[in-house]
């Protein structure tokens, strides 16, 4: 297999850095690292395959001689230099917002649309998902195949992890806080988000949704090749660390029960069935946290629709809703010979 030179764009970032573990945990056939960042990381190193390999400045030329660049920054980073990665001969997989919703640019979730990944060659890059809808739309693809999905409600229950290091390190200092009987300061989140919720994720929009709602809506649609499906959601911020989970409800054409429900989704690569109520086994943070698969349990007939079921999703969010992802795509891209 060819051995690539890549380039990791955010690579002193929380979902920078998962992707560098990713790469050598897997063992991806790169032959050189280029990890580039903003001047804030200027003199950083990152340390990978035992070596600690200096953090390069991100500029318009930093992408001569790579064959990929996998980008983990903000969706304004990925605008500008996206496209100057694909001018320098680099494919580009970005984890942003940036390209998602463009017509000619694939949004891939490689368990679900991989034929879509030719399709990077309209624009050089290929889009990756919103974390939240990455580990819904795994389990959620054999269930549509089988019985035809037309309506999901789904809720959001999303670690501080996906707001960033200082989200999960004001979590912590706030329940340090409390239990010194000290008073708890809030500068990341509106609210304390120790002992709370905070059903507010990202900007709301005229229609009273949140951008991160809104996400869950357009990008099923699109992955799941499917715009006649009906989708709303709630994205509720929870005092979790790391690991996203939603309470999923589906409405659907042919109806499935409980038991084809399980048997669908044990069969399906990236999921992995924890529901065994009698024994209170069942998905959560603490536990799938640091796991690549999306853990579905609570499966059950929904008892107010005829055709209706209910799951409960969990998965790492930094994992298989971001870096890991995003590597899969990589690799889809070595084995389809694109790459």
């Amino acid at each position: 297999m060819k051995a690539l030179r890549v380039a990791v764009v955010g690579a002193t970032g929380a979902v920078g850095q998962e992707m560098l573990r990713i790469l050598e945990e897997r063992e991806f056939p790169l032959r050189d690292l280029k990890p580039l960042a903003s001047p804030r990381s200027q003199g950083k190193t990152v340390h990978f395959r035992g070596e600690e390999i200096p953090v390069e400045v991100l500029g318009p030329s930093s992408f001569s001689g790579c064959d990929l660049a996998l980008f983990s920054a903000g969706a304004s980073v990925s605008r500008e230099f996206a496209p100057k990665a694909v001018e320098s001969g680099c494919l580009v997989v970005d984890n942003s917002s940036a390209f998602r919703l463009e017509d000619d640019v694939p949004l891939i979730v490689p368990e679900v649309n991989p034929h879509r990944v030719h399709e990077v060659k309209k624009r050089g890059i290929i889009a990756n998902p919103n974390c939240t809808t990455i580990i819904s739309v795994v389990p959620l693809k054999p269930l549509h195949d089988y019985g035809r999905i037309r309506r999901i409600v789904a809720a959001s229950y999303q670690a501080t992890s996906g707001a960033g290091a200082q989200a999960m390190r004001e979590l912590e200092e706030q329940v340090v806080a409390y239990a010194q009987g000290k008073p708890l300061e809030a500068r990341v989140f509106p609210y304390q988000i120790a002992f709370n919720l905070i059903p507010h994720i990202d900007v709301f929009l005229e229609n009273f949704y949140t951008k991160e709602e809104m996400k869950m809506v357009w990008e099923t649609r699109k992955i799941m090749e499917d715009p006649s499906i009906q989708v709303t959601a709630t994205c509720v911020r929870v005092p979790v660390f790391r690991a996203h989970s939603v309470a999923i409800n589906i409405e659907t054409e042919r109806k499935i029960t409980r038991e084809k429900a399980v048997e669908l989704l044990s069969n399906f690569p990236g999921v992995v069935v924890q529901d065994d109520p009698q024994n209170r086994l069942y998905p959560m943070p603490l536990f799938v946290a640091g796991k690549d698969e999306c853990y579905v349990g609570r499966i059950r007939e929904d008892i107010s629709l005829e055709r209706g079921l209910n799951l409960w999703v969990v998965g790492d969010q930094l994992r298989k809703g971001a870096a890991l992802n995003a590597i899969q795509i990589a690799e889809l891209l070595l084995r389809e010979g694109i790459l």
